[in-house]
């Protein structure tokens, strides 16, 4: 099952791994340590092997995949020696990728029309079953509220008219969706999160999943949060403060871009929690980090006749080693929902994100079990006869 990944910020530090990644796991020369989609439970599954995953994207950067991997190999994100070993599989992904669209380009609909071009014309390329489109480009502000947004036929008039009433997020998955391609955002940008577009996905018969790969702090949040509850201790406050560098430091200091972030990160809580609770999540930009993040929490809780206590952790790691597998996951989970006939939100990959479109559920242990029993079905739904 020939299945192409279109990576929205082809040439980022997620994209670039995920490609080397990808890469190194077809060659058998790492362990796939870190691929949910690899474990017992999916093992089994006709999801697309690695060998099967054909890689092209857009990115306003010119810098090549080659050139990139280098840069992440000298920062120890890759593996010293993995980009030569890789080289031709990073020529071949850099040969497609496009320029992405600029806010001062073409708008409304020649700026849909632009980027389905790029993916009718990758798919046809390559001869791939399907695409999925995975959104990693930087993070950004909340889309302002638009009429057009409401309906699938009030969006159409407001293309057609030239006017430029989606956010680059919400274009990219326009055009997949347009286009018959999957769209999976990795990011907390609004994506394929409007009215217009979710109806757009149903009648297309196209899944959709986001949004914000849960990747550190909210992970262990997502742990944490279901022990205070079934252990009915109150928590009181719950206040996170993330360090980070790279181009999600520089982007995220930005507030309005800051604020997609934070709002996905602090729905975990209140979901398990079932009520707010004082604290929030402060995010820093700290240069000197680069790929490198550090989030430290500190939560106060009371137990039995009101007895105050407190716990702190410390999450340190590296955003791209973290995310890379999880967006390989995704397109193969997206591509088994597309070929089973799913349409709309997929809430079943909520596993995997911060703000899970369609679904309420926060506990990474529901969650999974959720992801185990869906991809499950799905195998048997896309099975033949002498298969089942």
């Amino acid at each position: 099952m020939r299945t192409g990944i279109w990576l929205v910020g082809a040439r980022g530090s997620v994209a670039t791994t995920t490609v080397v990644g990808a890469a190194a796991l077809r060659a058998g020369l790492l362990p796939a340590t870190g691929c949910v989609s690899t474990l017992d439970p999916f093992r089994e599954l006709p999801l697309p092997g690695f060998d099967e995953l054909v890689f092209g994207g857009h990115d306003v950067a010119a810098t090549p995949l080659g050139k990139r991997a280098g840069q992440l190999a000298e920062a120890g994100v890759l593996p010293p020696g993995l980009p030569d070993l890789v080289a031709a599989e990073l020529r071949a992904a850099d040969a497609e990728i496009r320029p992405a669209p600029h806010t001062e380009g073409p708008a409304g609909r020649a700026a849909v029309d632009a980027v389905a071009a790029d993916l009718t014309g990758f798919r046809e390329r390559h001869g791939l079953d399907r695409v999925v489109v995975v959104n990693v480009a930087s993070t950004q502000p909340p889309a302002k509220p638009h009429p057009a947004h409401a309906s699938l036929g009030l969006l159409r008039e407001a293309l057609d008219r030239g006017e430029r009433v989606l956010p680059d997020s919400a274009l990219h998955a326009c055009a997949a969706l347009d286009t018959g391609c999957a769209f999976v955002d990795f990011t907390p940008s609004t994506g394929a999160r409007l009215p217009a577009l979710d109806e757009l996905a149903r009648q297309q018969g196209l899944p959709y999943a986001g949004s914000d790969g849960k990747t550190g702090e909210t992970l262990v949040k997502s742990v944490l949060a279901p022990m205070f509850a079934h252990r009915a201790l109150r928590v009181r406050s719950w206040s996170g403060t993330n360090l980070l560098g790279g181009g999600d430091g520089a982007t995220l200091a930005d507030p309005a871009s800051a604020a997609s972030k934070t709002d996905s990160k602090a729905m975990v809580l209140e979901g398990v929690l079932g009520h707010p609770v004082d604290g929030g999540v402060h995010i820093h930009n700290v240069p000197d980090l680069g790929e490198w993040k550090t989030a430290w929490d500190h939560i106060t809780f009371e137990g039995f006749l009101g007895v105050r206590m407190s716990l702190q952790f410390t999450w340190q790691g590296c955003d791209s080693a973290l995310a890379a597998p999880l967006v390989l996951d995704l397109a193969r989970f997206t591509a088994l929902a597309h070929r089973a006939g799913v349409a709309g939100p997929v809430p079943e990959l909520g596993f995997l994100f911060k703000d899970p479109v369609g679904h309420g559920e926060h506990g990474l242990e529901a969650q999974y079990t959720a992801l185990v029993d869906w991809a499950r079905g799905l195998g048997e739904t896309v099975a033949g006869p002498a298969e089942r």
